[in-house]
């Protein structure tokens, strides 16, 4: 095992201290403009969030269709705790 380092000084009455250091602020504005942008630009102009939204429902509608009994428990359980949003009456059961 090799020994450890000792701890770098951090006081002022220490001889060998570091020189103090200098602040400085990064404005990130410019790169985070330009990422958004890269991201529309792969979406497409033919992206339509309402559309997505309306197809993430019908997937999550056929997701929970169809469950038997066990299955059905189980996940009102999950919705009571928490765990899967309320998706209101009868979204589960089919």
């Amino acid at each position: 095992m090799s020994p450890q380092r000792p701890t770098p000084p951090t006081g002022p009455d220490d001889a060998s201290a570091a020189p103090e250091l200098v602040g400085f602020t990064v404005d990130l504005t410019s790169q985070e403009v330009l990422r958004r942008a890269q991201v529309m630009e792969a979406l497409g102009p033919d992206w339509d969030p309402i559309e997505v939204l309306r197809g993430e429902e019908a997937a999550y509608d056929l997701l929970y269709s169809g469950l038997d009994a066990e299955q059905q428990r189980i996940y009102d359980d999950l919705v009571a705790v928490g765990v899967l949003p309320d998706r209101g009456p009868g979204r589960a059961a089919a």
